[in-house]
């Protein structure tokens, strides 16, 4: 497992030596760096991107929020606050810190602090992998051919579907719902993008609001008001508007 690994940014040589022995003590950390300007700090952290930054506010060229004002976005570590002034914590906190040491702290508010840096670096890395296996899946099933498998994340799944298993698809705000059977499953995504993905041989949109699977239409029947009905193998009758009734009409000679 990969060490943490931690910069200190305090313009007292003390102060850094209080910290470093600390860390020393615990054998899941590095120590990469030792700053005491404000331009030391955003050299190092831009240099090394740690994992953590140990973070004093009044420093000889600026203060603190100096140096995360300049340090560049992508290199940002978790912070942590180190001051023996308490009227900066407002500000900390509204600056994302993790945590506000006040001076002098002692060994075990210390370790509560870094306990929950560990964790929060923890659970940030575990959301950055699942959401990386979310979108390698969802960019490998959109370079698929059309007939091979979706795949969707919804309400905290992935979810893999045949599209000869949909019987139909609604839209509802910004998500869409696939109809499979007797489940369903609402996923963020609009009509239009879901239409794009599909097989327009096999699925047809019978509504601004609908998607059908052309292999589920049992009937289609014409209403007065010039609309019509169609209706599925399942049973489900849905309502399509006038101005797709071309579309359906091409589908359904295609299959015949």
């Amino acid at each position: 497992m990969a060490k943490l690994e931690v910069i200190i940014a305090d313009d007292e040589p003390l102060a850094r030596k209080k910290l470093s022995l600390l860390l020393q003590n615990d054998p899941e950390v590095r120590l990469v760096g030792e700053c005491g300007t404000v331009q030391q700090t955003v050299d190092a952290v831009n240099a090394e991107k740690p994992d953590l930054l140990f973070l004093d506010i009044q420093m000889p060229d600026g203060d603190g929020f100096l140096a995360l004002e300049r340090i560049a976005p992508e290199a940002m570590p978790v912070v942590i606050f180190t001051t023996a002034y308490d009227q900066h914590a407002l500000r900390a906190f509204e600056a994302h810190a993790l945590d506000y040491l006040l001076k002098p702290f002692d060994e075990t508010r210390f370790v509560k602090s870094l306990v929950r840096a560990k964790s929060y670096l923890a659970a940030a890395s575990s959301a950055q992998t699942v959401a990386g296996i979310i979108d390698s899946l969802g960019a490998l099933s959109r370079s698929r051919p059309q007939s091979e498998r979706l795949v969707f994340r919804a309400e905290g799944r992935m979810i893999f579907l045949n599209p000869s298993e949909i019987d139909w698809i609604e839209a509802a705000s910004n998500y869409v719902r696939f109809h499979v059977g007797t489940a369903s499953y609402l996923v963020r995504n609009t009509v239009g993008e879901t239409e794009a993905r599909l097989d327009r041989k096999q699925f047809v949109r019978i509504h601004r609001s609908v998607i059908v699977n052309a292999d589920r239409i049992k009937e289609v029947k014409a209403c007065n008001s010039g609309e019509f009905m169609v209706t599925l193998t399942s049973g489900k009758e849905l309502p399509a508007s006038r101005g797709y009734r071309e579309k359906i009409d091409r589908l359904l000679e295609k299959m015949l």
